[in-house]
């Protein structure tokens, strides 16, 4: 399995993967190409998240999905991992995501704020 920055070329194969989970993922205002990371098995793409960065303060982790074939293999820890490792790089202070799978990214280390219930951060500094 490889983790890579995603192309432009990527673009369609991103598209269909969060079309896979409509209740899940938004459909609409997906992170550009550039802001992806994709996971890779054989020359497919398997799996993508994004890191949308919104200020030297804050970064969201968005737009995380794997086929479900390839789910319980670590593929979506190694991609928010790859996203984390860019927030560090660019001295991001903190993280986000917004997610229904809140105990997943408790494993990583992010925690809800104020009795919220789908938004959980992560201080990197």
């Amino acid at each position: 399995m490889k983790i890579r920055r995603a192309t432009k070329k990527d673009w369609t194969k991103i598209r269909g993967l969060i079309a896979l989970y409509p209740n899940q993922l938004m459909q609409e205002d997906i992170p550009q190409p550039e802001k992806f990371f994709v996971a890779e098995e054989d020359g497919k793409i398997v799996g993508c998240c994004a890191l949308d960065i919104y200020s030297q303060r804050i970064a969201e982790v968005r737009s995380l999905a794997v086929l479900k074939k390839f789910w319980g293999q670590g593929i979506g820890k190694r991609l928010v991992e790859a996203c984390l490792k860019k927030a560090r790089t660019k001295k991001i202070y903190e993280v986000f995501a917004i997610t229904s799978r809140a105990s997943f990214f408790e494993q990583l280390g992010f925690a809800t704020f104020q009795q919220e219930k789908t938004a959980l951060f992560k201080k990197l500094r």
